[in-house]
């Protein structure tokens, strides 16, 4: 049997603890996306704090992302500019929820100048329909309305964009 250099060594070593870091993190992605909503999407029908009606169908023929945020929320916070920039394309509902009531998430909002689409779920109706047990949580689905990724927890503006392009071609 041949005996491996210090250098061989090494790499294995480094080797085995990326798979063992991977290993985990696809664990943990596994655990906080047990509960949520597979397939068709549930649809939103809703209005949103300026008024405007939303329709998760209307939505078809093209990618969305549907993400579910808290004012109360740090990580909500932080992604907050990259759902901005996501929100610019048009393509995402956003889905205040346990907030507060219309008018105190509207002063968020405000206060917060966030420009996307807000729908407010104060007693999580459209939470609980998605099975989302924890902020932020952004499902990415494709034009025909089927949920393709979930993520839990801050996701870069890149990640967002890059999920949101594998759903509109369908993966």
């Amino acid at each position: 049997m041949t005996k491996l250099s210090d250098k061989a060594r090494a790499r294995l070593k480094s080797a085995a603890g990326w798979a063992a870091v991977i290993a985990i993190v696809l664990v943990v992605r596994a655990w906080q996306t047990r509960d949520t909503a597979s397939g068709v999407a549930p649809n939103i029908r809703a209005q949103t704090l300026s008024g405007d009606a939303i329709d998760l169908a209307s939505f078809r023929g093209g990618p969305v992302a549907v993400h579910f945020w808290a004012t109360w929320c740090g990580v909500c916070s932080a992604e907050q500019g990259n759902v901005e920039s996501l929100a610019r394309g048009g393509r995402v509902i956003t889905i205040a929820s346990a907030s507060g009531t219309r008018g105190e998430v509207a002063r968020y909002v405000r206060t917060h100048e966030i420009g996307a689409p807000v729908i407010n779920d104060p007693a999580r109706a459209l939470a609980a329909a998605y099975g989302v047990t924890a902020y932020p949580t952004t499902f990415y689905l494709d034009g025909e309305g089927n949920i393709r990724h979930v993520e839990v927890g801050y996701t870069t503006t890149l990640g967002m964009r890059a999920r949101l392009a594998l759903a509109g071609i369908g993966l």
